[in-house]
């Protein structure tokens, strides 16, 4: 169950302003019952002002006004107080200063263990571009002498999990386009 905003507030206001049971207090604002009695003999929450849920759109009076009524009735929360998380925006992901001279060597492990992704699926996973994906596969990239295939997943540029599910949407693509699942190029230096 969501918890309302400011918890202790919320109570010192329903305390003052209703006569709700200190139980149906204590249980919409998930505390203890002797809590609950606490502030409302003064002895905890002091000085804290009370929060109205009402005016906040936590409550409804309609609500308080059936639990005023009914002892064994319990406040809900409404739905539209419960903020809605926010989604990832677009935009590129952040990649650590530390890892980011790590790419090529995760973009050519991808490029030859895996050559059904796209290059859009690789620049997702690892966080670069199409036009550096491109460099690494020409082997025109500035620092290609020095590029070893790494596994990306062990450099940290992406989860093991993200990039099963690229590997298997990749061949599912080709299978529905009825493509060959091309085999991964293995070079002298891997034997």
């Amino acid at each position: 169950m969501a918890q309302p905003l400011m918890p202790k507030a919320t109570a010192v206001w329903l305390i003052e302003k209703t006569s709700l049971s200190f139980e149906q207090i204590a249980d919409f604002v998930q505390m203890h019952p002797l809590e609950v009695q606490a502030i409302a003999d003064g002895e905890v929450a002091q000085g804290i002002n009370g929060y109205d849920p009402v005016a906040n759109s936590q409550l409804t009076r309609e609500d308080i006004a059936r639990c005023e009524a009914d002892g064994t009735a319990r406040l809900s929360l409404a739905a539209t107080a419960v903020p809605l998380s926010k989604g990832r925006g677009k935009g590129g992901r952040y990649t650590p200063v530390a890892k980011r001279n790590d790419r090529p060597d995760g973009i050519a492990w991808l490029l030859r263990n895996h050559p059904e992704l796209t290059e859009a699926q690789i620049g997702k996973l690892v966080g670069t571009t199409k036009e550096t994906i491109q460099k690494v596969r020409d082997r025109t990239h500035w620092n290609s002498a020095n590029i070893k295939p790494r596994d990306p997943v062990i450099l940290g540029l992406c989860a093991q999990g993200a990039l099963n599910a690229a590997v298997i949407a990749a061949q599912e693509r080709l299978r529905a386009d009825g493509i060959a699942i091309p085999v991964p190029v293995s070079t002298p230096a891997d034997e």
